[in-house]
């Protein structure tokens, strides 16, 4: 009867262990996430599942281009994927298709065209601008209430799709 009551003891403080570990992993290392719009089309497709690096700006700054996963400026709730286009203290526009940051024209990471000019907008420090690679169809920085993203709301980087393919994510 000690011996099963012993076995349990281990088993049990083994359960409480992963569940510890996977809680931490979970909360304070990598998030998994469904993405549910066309927004970011044809980086990452309605549907995908990605994992999200919470870590990856312990010691850095998000940089332009990063897919980051954040929370909605206007509500600080909703869950958002989105690419970085404008950094602190930049200014950025856009007109006829074309991003401009201090006025000069930066490569872009899509070819999806957009049909409304934008800005200028001076981004404050500590911000960022946002916009989704699916530039006709997403409901980005262009269009909140509040434009920038706080270094605060930012969950973490996307690192890579898992579902339905598996492929890194840039």
């Amino acid at each position: 009867m000690k011996k099963a009551i012993r076995g349990v003891y281990e088993w049990s403080k083994l359960i409480l262990l992963a569940l510890a570990v996977a809680f931490g992993l979970k909360n304070y290392v990598v998030a998994s996430a469904l993405v549910p719009t066309g927004s970011m089309e044809e980086t990452v497709m309605a549907g995908s599942r990605i994992v999200i690096n919470r870590l990856a700006y312990l010691y850095d700054t998000p940089q332009r281009g990063d897919i980051v996963a954040f929370y909605y400026p206007d509500d600080g709730k909703t869950l958002y994927l989105k690419r970085v286009i404008g950094l602190p203290g930049e200014e950025i526009e856009g007109i006829d298709s074309k991003v401009y940051i201090d006025g000069k024209e930066i490569g872009d990471y899509t070819t999806k065209e957009f049909y409304e000019d934008f800005g200028p907008y001076s981004i404050p420090e500590d911000c960022y601008f946002m916009m989704g690679d699916n530039r006709s169809n997403s409901w980005d920085s262009r269009y909140w209430m509040n434009k920038f993203v706080h270094i605060d709301d930012i969950v973490g980087k996307a690192e890579f799709e898992y579902y339905p393919e598996m492929k890194v994510l840039k």
